[in-house]
């Protein structure tokens, strides 16, 4: 009746196999956190924006955390990498359909630049990993 038995316990978190997660996971982690940041900018011009610049700051910062767990899954890096590419494309009909885009009065403005590149990068990382992911 008193029978044991050993089951392998499987961590909840783990690291990517691959080197390219990590600069995956960093690339969301600089997006997330300069959306976030740029929100308390956004907000003094529209709620709206403001909100969506929150939401979207926070769905990179839980796209890091899923990719993390056992949850995770191949079909999944298509998603980071489509979530990636349109949010570089909704700067767009924002701020403007050329490189305008990337000016905030009369001057470069870093944050678009530094979040865009970011994207961009994982658009790559998310596609990459998702030929190679076994």
């Amino acid at each position: 009746m008193g029978s044991t038995s050993t089951t392998g316990t499987v961590s909840t978190f783990s690291g990517p196999d691959n080197a390219v997660g990590y600069i995956a996971i960093v690339m969301a982690l600089v997006t997330g956190v300069l959306h976030l940041v740029a929100a308390t900018n956004a907000i003094q011009f529209s709620q709206t924006l403001g909100v969506l610049f929150v939401l979207n700051g926070l769905g990179f910062l839980v796209g890091v955390v899923a990719y993390l767990t056992k949850y995770w899954r191949r079909d999944l890096f298509l998603v980071a990498a489509l979530y990636s590419l349109v949010t570089i494309l909704a700067l767009f009909p924002v701020q403007g359909w050329g490189v305008e885009a990337f000016y905030m009065q009369g001057s470069i403005n870093p944050l678009a630049v530094i979040t865009k590149a970011a994207e961009a990068v994982l658009v790559v990382c998310a596609m990459y990993l998702y030929v190679v992911d076994d």
